[in-house]
């Protein structure tokens, strides 16, 4: 069996990314790692090409800055780094570049890889995500995060992005055949320095909205409030050893009181249901479980 990790990454260190984090905890189970670089204002290049193993192999691109809708410039340079992977490859694992896979799961996975490999009712492995937020220690607990979705696809180019990067469909435009797996992301995307996280919601808004839009909805300030959240619960399990020095270095603070939580009516029906039918209701599904 042979396994391609792929991703994509701009502006690493200026808006604080864990992608040297994100490509080490996938490396186990891959044969080698695409990453789509694109031209940064910082040293990204610098940074992936320091990571030590023979694994990794880059290639540079070029970001549409005119595509300001939906996200599509991420799904677009997503595309570049699948389409850079080896055709002999089984499957294609994918990591964004705030996501990191617990080496807990490395087993599970590749097992999963391994049985279904030769199984053409299956085209991807769907995994379970903890969202982080504010720092290492509180997770979303609102409905609005989604809890799953595609990370592990068959190299079948047929398979591509879909809309903003979070998933994928097949050509046409169908939804990904798909075995649950048990194996959860660790998603990073709002656990930054709040000035990073200020120039990071600035600048990735625009790949989604036009400057009319940014103007009226995001705030102007040098650090991000991370004090307007929903609802969090406290994180009590362990992180990904790959994060160990990242978590170490945090240099501000951030706390929740988790009594403060605030679902709203729908809400609070919608988790009841869940919990009495293990059915969420209302959400979106990018995928066929089979």
């Amino acid at each position: 069996m042979k396994v391609s990790g792929f991703s994509f990454v701009r502006n690493a260190i200026q808006y604080d990314y864990p992608i040297v984090e994100a490509i080490l905890s996938i490396l186990p189970l891959c044969d080698e790692v695409v990453v789509a670089i694109g031209k940064s204002d910082d040293d990204t290049l610098g940074l992936v090409k320091s990571i030590p193993s023979e694994k990794i192999r880059i290639i540079e691109t070029v970001w549409d800055d005119d595509l300001r809708e939906g996200g599509r410039v991420l799904a677009v340079e997503t595309d570049k780094a699948f389409q850079a992977i080896s055709k002999d490859s089984d499957w294609a694992f994918y990591i964004q570049g705030d996501e990191v896979l617990h080496e807990k799961y490395i087993v599970n996975v590749r097992e999963n890889m391994l049985r279904y490999k030769d199984d053409p009712s299956v085209e991807g492995l769907l995994f379970d995500y903890l969202h982080f937020y504010g720092s290492y220690d509180y997770v979303g607990e609102s409905l609005r995060w989604y809890r799953r979705e595609i990370r592990v696809i068959k190299n079948n180019r047929n398979i591509f992005s879909y809309r903003d990067a979070q998933g994928f469909r097949k050509k046409p435009n169908e939804k990904l055949k798909v075995v649950h797996i048990n194996a959860s992301i660790h998603h990073y995307g709002w656990v930054k320095d709040p000035i990073a996280m200020q120039g990071k919601q600035l600048t990735f808004n625009k790949y989604w909205h036009d400057d009319q839009w940014i103007e009226m909805h995001v705030v102007k300030a040098e650090e991000f409030d991370y004090s307007s959240i929903d609802a969090l619960r406290k994180f009590k399990n362990s992180h990904p050893a790959v994060m160990t020095k990242r978590i170490g270095s945090l240099n501000w603070q951030f706390t929740h009181d988790l009594s403060k939580n605030n679902f709203k009516l729908k809400e609070k029906l919608k988790r009841f249901i869940e919990r009495c039918t293990g059915w969420r209701w209302g959400e979106y599904r990018n995928y066929k479980i089979i």
